[in-house]
């Protein structure tokens, strides 16, 4: 007997998806483009990333529908049935002109957030160096957008609490998910964006194991009951390389040993990084982008940063153990997720293979092109 989306019964099914960038260049295509100016020594205008992604591969749509940038994904989302839907939302959703001034800066116009709304979204992790890319201004704007669309959101706020707040999701079998979502300096989170009891700004933890668990211990608060779901959101590291630090893995086994992590969702990294099972809990050390706007933009051609891996675990209501991990590839072209060929397949699947092999677990290529982490 088998549930939605082909689990079996007393599974909770979470879709886990990588750095969301709808700002820029994607949200010039949208419905409702927002104000294309740029402070980028590169570019002053996000009009010329839509440029750049045409130049590479043909004329892009203008105004396009709400759905249009999840692409296959929708399929997918369709045939996997995840009963809760997680993002890093790596974009302000404001009109905001206060730019920071730290070189790239991401936004999307408010009008444009029902695209979020169109795949499902449940829930925006903000602890990262983007949120803030507008300023306190645009940062209240991206939570008045996303509280108004009913969309949760951890990981930045008004205040140091509220940025600590943990989300709460309702799950199947009266199951709850829990999601504390914290960010770390390396990932380029400037210091003086971490939130304040005045100020607003995001959870951001020194990257010391003992700092990531009191500071989740902190957000938990007495809240946590038996049979809860603890996913906790790291955005930490660099954008490009393969390598996890010493400092990451032992931040990793300690939110899982010590703050009780049912999976650590980490990201950053501009591509997928290897996934490890520490005490039978997985550990993603980096999702990858999800969507980007980065077609046209030369150098490190080697990482294939156009290739996306969407993360679905699937989780034993009862134990908070891992049923399964798939990963399925998706290539980024025209500013929206399609289904990669079979070379592609190969490729991400040899790499993660690679990867993961280096923290001791083997990955499978299914026949319906998923990768799958191995149990043994």
């Amino acid at each position: 007997m088998t549930g939605p989306g082909g689990r079996r019964p007393g599974v909770i099914r979470l879709f886990l998806g990588g750095d969301v960038m709808t700002g820029r260049g994607i949200d010039q295509i949208l419905a409702h483009p927002g104000d294309p100016v740029l402070f980028e020594g590169y570019m002053t205008s996000a009009l010329g990333y839509v440029d750049l992604a045409e130049r590479r591969t043909r004329p892009l749509p203008r105004g396009v529908a709400h759905d249009y940038v999840w692409g296959a994904l929708i399929d997918e989302f369709q045939s996997r049935r995840p009963d809760l839907r997680l993002i890093n939302l790596e974009t302000a959703v404001t009109v905001s002109d206060d730019a920071a001034p730290k070189g790239i800066n991401y936004r999307m116009n408010p009008a444009n957030g029902p695209v979020l709304a169109a795949a499902g979204i449940n829930g925006c992790m903000l602890a990262n160096n983007h949120v803030l890319d507008w300023g306190a201004s645009g940062l209240a704007e991206t939570l008045a957008t996303l509280d108004a669309a009913g969309i949760g959101h951890a990981g930045a706020g008004r205040t140091g609490a509220e940025a600590a707040a943990p989300l709460i999701l309702a799950a199947p079998q009266g199951a709850r998910a829990i999601v504390v979502a914290i960010g770390c300096g390396s990932s380029g989170i400037p210091q003086h964006w971490a939130a304040t009891a005045q100020s607003p700004g995001v959870a951001l933890v020194p990257e010391d194991p003992a700092a990531a668990v009191a500071a989740v211990r902190r957000s938990l608060g007495a809240i946590r009951s038996p049979g809860d779901i603890l996913a906790i959101s790291v955005h930490w590291g660099g954008n490009w390389g393969y390598e996890i630090p010493p400092s990451q893995r032992m931040i990793a086994h300690a939110l899982i040993d010590e703050a009780g992590a049912t999976i650590v969702y980490g990201h950053s990294s501009h591509h997928p990084k290897a996934v490890e099972l520490h005490r039978g809990r997985p550990i993603l050390y980096g999702c990858g982008d999800l969507l980007n706007d980065y077609e046209g933009i030369a150098g490190h051609e080697q990482f294939r940063g156009n290739l996306a891996l969407a993360w679905f675990a699937d989780i034993e209501a009862a134990t908070g153990a891992l049923a399964a991990l798939d990963m399925v590839p998706f290539r980024i072209e025209g500013f929206r997720l399609v289904r990669p060929d079979a070379e592609e397949i190969a490729w991400i699947g040899r790499t993660m293979q690679r990867e993961c092999g280096r923290v001791g677990r083997g990955v499978s290529v299914t026949d319906g092109g998923a990768l799958r982490l191995l149990a043994g």
